[in-house]
């Protein structure tokens, strides 16, 4: 259930991916993730109007995984990573701490770059989380 309802007239994550475009010259190195800033829509399910657009794109605690290094998400010493049900994968909406990240944009939308083990988990759907 979400912590506040929001409308959304496209999916999130179809609605982002459409507004990063193409990622085909985005590389990222090592245990670095590419999170994609959520920002909540105009109006909540019930139609009232809200203004969060400038408050998340600096203070958001939700993105979307759009790329990752190759070693992100590897934990050879089992201390980040143990007991979590599946890897992080381009795709998840996880939970992060937003001082945590670098603030970068790409294709106009605001990003976070951040360690792999500074990802505090994940969530199925980004309205959940704020």
């Amino acid at each position: 259930m979400p912590h506040v309802a929001m409308r959304h007239d496209v999916e999130p994550r179809a609605a982002l991916l459409d507004r990063l475009g193409d990622l085909s010259g985005v590389e990222i190195f090592n245990n670095q993730i590419l999170i994609a800033v959520y920002t909540r829509p105009e109006y909540t399910a019930g139609g009232i109007a809200v203004q969060f657009a400038e408050e998340d794109q600096h203070q958001s605690k939700v993105g979307l995984i759009i790329a990752m290094g190759n070693d992100a998400g590897e934990d050879p010493s089992g201390k980040w990573f143990r007991g979590v049900k599946r890897k992080l994968a381009v795709g998840d909406w996880v939970i992060f701490r937003p001082t945590d990240a670098w603030p970068i944009t790409v294709n106009k939308v605001m990003c976070r770059v951040i360690d792999d083990n500074l990802v505090r988990g994940r969530t199925e759907h980004p309205d959940t989380v704020y």
